[in-house]
């Protein structure tokens, strides 16, 4: 069974779900695929929504569907904000407010990967000092005051860990030039500062999360060797999400609520760089649902200006039948246009004006 909702009101659609299909749920194990499939909203709708499912499912299990590869065992080593700490967006605003003297990104390219364009541009231009440790230079550390080139997939050994908590080996399959894997690049650092960490290997790091870290308890190198197919963290434990208490906003005076996505090909760095790639990004476009673009009085590639409560943008449309009626549709960091610039970070969800040209 599929139920669509309207963007922003995911757990009253759970909530309905849960009592439309009890008895079926009640026969036996749930596990639910959880992911972000709007950034025009704030995470709120989709912590409701697993907050409903836990308190009418008791037992249910999460697979959480992250976009970066390997984000699962960055979270399980530890790399992830303290539970009274700031976590990316607070950094962000800090940054953009001026309040910060340093940023690291580690791998990250604010200015294409930030949802609120808005945001990531002021944090970008007003914090104090730029560090950056990447594989490519960027729009978000072109300007860093340092730069550690880091090796890419491919160009050193180590492990990655997929969506189940399954970690495998990775084996170097080009030579790297002068970057350095990330834990070298740590290990120096640690040197320069007066802190030997032991590390002469990529074994050594990996032992070191085994013994260190519970979920990586069975993960070491021997293991790894000996098992062609991975080895499971273990991932024990359970989290119970609190509702957040807010009700949806009404609609707006605009007519259409924004969904803003992800496509596999954009106009992220490493796709951009690539000539075998670049030209797989589709580009961004207004889509909506064709009984909406005739009451426009819009065909296919005719121009539209699409206006949010943040800025206004013109984009093409595309006549989507796949697309909800008064639902309006389009790619994130596509080459043409940013859809960043019409997302505003702080709200629960955007409705947007859509007008013929």
């Amino acid at each position: 069974r599929s139920v669509r909702y309207r963007p922003g009101d995911q757990a009253a659609s759970v909530r309905q779900l849960l009592t439309d299909e009890a008895e079926q749920l009640a026969k036996g194990n749930v596990v639910v695929i959880v992911g972000r499939g709007n950034l025009a909203e704030s995470v709120d709708p989709t912590l409701d929504a697993i907050a409903a499912l836990q308190a009418g499912l008791p037992g249910v299990r999460f697979l959480p569907v992250v976009r970066r590869g390997n984000t699962i065992g960055a979270l399980a080593a530890g790399l992830r904000p303290r539970a009274d700490g700031p976590d990316a967006r607070d950094v962000l605003v800090s940054a953009a407010a001026g309040r910060l003297s340093c940023l690291v990104l580690l791998g990250a390219d604010p200015l294409s990967d930030v949802p609120d364009a808005s945001l990531a541009r002021k944090a970008m231009a007003n914090v104090g000092t730029l560090i950056s440790v990447d594989t490519q230079l960027h729009a978000s550390n072109r300007q860093a005051a340092v730069f550690l080139p880091a090796t890419a997939p491919g160009e050193h050994d180590g492990t990655t860990t997929n969506l189940e908590g399954r970690v495998t080996t990775l084996a170097r399959k080009i030579s790297a030039g002068t970057a350095r894997p990330d834990w070298m690049i740590a290990v120096e650092l640690a040197d320069r500062l007066g802190l030997d960490l032991g590390f002469t290997r990529v074994e050594d790091v990996t032992n070191e999360l085994s013994v260190t870290v519970d979920a990586f308890a069975p993960v070491t190198a021997g293991a790894l060797g000996a098992e062609r197919d991975g080895v499971l963290l273990d991932l024990a434990g359970s989290l119970t999400v609190a509702p957040s208490g807010q009700e949806p906003p009404p609609p707006g005076g605009y007519e259409y609520r924004l969904v803003v996505s992800r496509k596999l090909y954009d106009a992220g760095h490493l796709v951009a760089n690539s000539p075998s790639l670049a030209h797989l990004a589709p580009g961004a476009r207004l889509h909506l649902h064709p009984l909406d673009a005739d009451r426009l009085g819009a065909t296919a590639r005719s121009t539209v200006k699409v206006t949010s409560p943040r800025t206004t943008l013109t984009l093409e449309v595309q006549p989507d039948p796949a697309i909800a009626r008064g639902t309006a549709w389009v790619a994130f960091n596509q080459p043409n246009v940013s859809a960043g610039e019409l997302i505003d970070g702080d709200a629960w969800a955007i409705d947007v004006k859509v007008e013929s040209l």
